[in-house]
């Protein structure tokens, strides 16, 4: 399928896109992601790796289109968890109570 992105066409299909990930380790989630077989990437970090640029010469919205053109679950951003008051914290830090 032809995808363009940063200004450059690009001829993709889906098992060239599996095949270029394979053995590539995922980089933690901070932003938007893409499911590519088991395993969830960083949305940058593959079209990093399947256009051999830069990530910062193309966007996130880019790199998702085409993919989930190509069939992957792309993701959103994850909503950051809700910060914990200091009751909560110290209560984790502490444990559960001990039973006799």
């Amino acid at each position: 399928m032809r995808c363009v992105i940063a200004r450059f066409p690009f001829e993709l299909t889906k098992s060239e896109v599996q095949q270029a990930m394979k053995g590539v380790k995922p980089e933690p989630i901070t932003g938007e992601s893409v499911v590519i077989g088991r395993r969830s990437y960083p949305v940058k970090q593959v079209g990093e790796v399947i256009t051999r640029q830069d990530r910062r010469d193309f966007t996130a919205f880019e790199v998702t289109r085409a993919l989930t053109r190509l069939g992957f679950t792309c993701r959103a951003t994850p909503e950051p968890a809700a910060p914990l008051t200091p009751l909560e914290t110290a209560s984790a830090l502490l444990g559960p109570a001990a039973q006799d």
